[in-house]
């Protein structure tokens, strides 16, 4: 199975200048846990996820002042479409992160995350069979 078949296409993309606060209420809304942050003025890609924000809030950190540009991960690890699940799997293990921003043609097309993979790698449980007697 290719990533493509696995990840998610909704991508919530925010500027550098989003607050924590902002972004939250973006994922939350969208049931996200990651959201592609553009920079245009670097003309770069980083991801900002949900650890991201919890981390700052448990430090201490105003979500309604903190910027996203200063807890964005910018050393990122992108995937391509025609990844296998195991490549995607393989360099989320190495890099120790949980997702991957999907690129195809130089834009952002998904994102792929752990829980994405193991959906794919889980058989569907049967529902519960209701007795009637």
């Amino acid at each position: 199975m290719l990533v493509r078949d696995a990840m998610s296409t909704m991508v919530l993309t925010i500027g550098p200048a989003h607050t924590l606060r902002q972004a939250a209420r973006l994922m939350s809304a969208r049931r996200i846990g990651a959201a592609v942050v553009h920079d245009p003025d670097t003309c770069g890609l980083g991801i900002l996820t949900e650890r991201d924000i919890l981390n700052a809030v448990g430090a201490g950190q105003d979500p309604d002042t903190e910027t996203a540009s200063a807890h964005t991960t910018t050393d990122v690890v992108f995937a391509a479409p025609e990844w296998t699940l195991e490549e995607a799997a393989a360099a989320m293990t190495h890099g120790g992160f949980r997702h991957l921003i999907v690129l195809d043609n130089g834009g952002p097309v998904g994102v792929v995350s752990v829980r994405d993979i193991i959906r794919c790698w889980s058989p569907a449980r049967p529902r519960p069979v209701e007795l009637v007697g």
